[in-house]
């Protein structure tokens, strides 16, 4: 039993992180929730906006957020599994705000068998986070903010509990116009496992840096991800991405996870090697006071791409 087990739980850490760190549970917790995010290369910490999904990425953003916005949130993933979430906020006096959240992904159905392969039925897989989230502006220009998340995982009749946090930092200079960010995710642990083995959680470590220039409609953004490793190579930590400023209210942003290119290529030729786009992402947004409207796509595999939808209404 607990051989298979621990195959489905390495399956779905497969499908989930793709070529991340499988060895952790609940790796959906990586994925980008935030569209614009997801279109600067999937991992963002430092753009200022009033966006309530970026707060997902790091809890000090929350501080550009508008009191009483509500944000719901879609993205289709590999092998027909999609992912979903929501937040609501509000500003406490002047200098706090809090926020509750919500995260669901959704693996589909799957073939459950026995020993010998023969199909005995088949079998769901679920992950689910339940976040409170708060933000402090520590000065004018610097703001902290902590996500404490209960996490659930339904693999088939087996389930398990864990507890994590994750703190970050924001430096904004709006004369300037850059944001730095530092970002510690998903410190915590297992209190009940699939079976004896207790899992770890999907820590990760970012530093992040982002510049408007004034007199250009661009933005670019650097994130260097996965900073408790370095087993593999130092451009491989970087991700990459630029926004296209047309106005106030619409954006188009590319980006590209170095890592993701690199584990994602294949054999394409005798002598060559492609990853088929995979790390690109690109996107767009459409803010307007009150509402907004943002798109991103972007290739997490070689052989399938996603769709990360966000919409927001403040009341």
């Amino acid at each position: 039993m607990k051989k298979t087990v621990f195959s489905l739980t390495l399956a779905l850490s497969a499908i989930t992180a793709g070529a991340q760190e499988s060895q952790t549970a609940y790796n959906f917790l990586r994925l980008p929730v935030s569209a614009h995010a997801a279109a600067l290369g999937g991992d963002n910490i430092t753009i200022i906006e009033d966006d309530p999904s970026l707060m997902f990425a790091n809890p000090a953003l929350l501080s550009s957020v508008s009191d009483k916005s509500i944000n719901l949130n879609f993205m289709t993933y590999m092998a027909g599994a999609t992912t979903a979430s929501a937040s609501y906020n509000r500003i406490i006096k002047d200098k706090a705000t809090v926020a509750v959240t919500a995260q669901y992904m959704d693996y589909g159905k799957m073939k459950q068998t026995d020993e010998s392969g023969v199909q005995t039925g088949e079998f769901s897989a679920k992950d689910i986070a339940i976040s409170g989230v708060f933000s402090y502006l520590l000065s004018e220009r610097l703001s902290g903010g902590i996500t404490a998340k209960v996490i659930n995982s339904y693999i088939g009749d087996y389930s398990s509990w864990a507890v994590g946090v994750d703190l970050g930092l924001n430096y904004y200079d709006p004369d300037r116009e850059w944001s730095l960010s530092l970002v510690a995710k998903n410190l915590g642990g297992q209190l009940k496992a699939y079976d004896d083995e207790y899992d770890k959680m999907p820590l990760d470590v970012q530093l992040g840096a982002s510049k408007r220039f004034a007199t250009l409609p661009f933005r670019l953004s650097a994130t260097l991800v996965d900073l408790t490793h370095w087993d593999y190579s130092v451009i491989n930590h970087l991700v990459a991405g630029v926004d296209i400023i047309l106005s106030q209210q619409i954006y188009v942003a590319a980006g590209y996870s170095f890592r993701r290119a690199d584990e994602m290529k294949i054999q394409s030729g005798a002598d060559e090697e492609s990853s088929h786009w995979a790390g690109f992402s690109c996107g767009a947004g459409l803010q307007l006071e009150r509402f907004k409207l943002q798109l991103a796509y972007g290739k997490y595999h070689v052989s399938s791409s996603s769709l990360t939808v966000n919409v927001t209404y403040s009341l």
